[in-house]
Parts: C-alpha cells; structure tokens; sequence
C-alpha cells in the first residue's frame, strides 16, 4: 500500500436535479424572450443565474 486513501463521489443525483433545473429555467426564459438571437442567448444566460432572481424576490417578500 502506497498510504493514498480513497475518495468517493456521490453528486450524481444532485448534478442531474441541477440539470434538470436549469433546462426548466432555459424553456422559461428562452419562451419568454423576443425569439431573436440575443433574446435566445439573453435566456440562457438568465437561466444559469435563477436562483438570484428567487432569492430577491423572497428577501423582498420578508422585507430584508
């Protein structure tokens, strides 16, 4: 034995969940838009940074 342990990943499940989350966001955004070129790209850019948006919007809400 060489002393080098072994490391062991488990994010699968969550890496797809967050897949999943960002292509429910890009048909939103993406559906949203003008349908122009910039307006496509403007969607996807939108949906990498959601969870911004939602984050605002709940400090908003409890008036933070």
């Amino acid at each position: 034995m060489d002393g080098r342990g072994r490391v062991i990943v488990r994010d699968g499940p969550w890496g797809f969940v967050l897949f999943l989350a960002y292509i429910g966001a890009a048909i939103y955004f993406v559906s949203a838009s003008s349908g122009t070129f910039w307006g496509v790209i403007l969607g996807l850019l939108q949906a990498i940074v959601w969870p911004v948006y939602v984050v605002y919007h709940v400090l908003v809400l409890i008036g933070a």
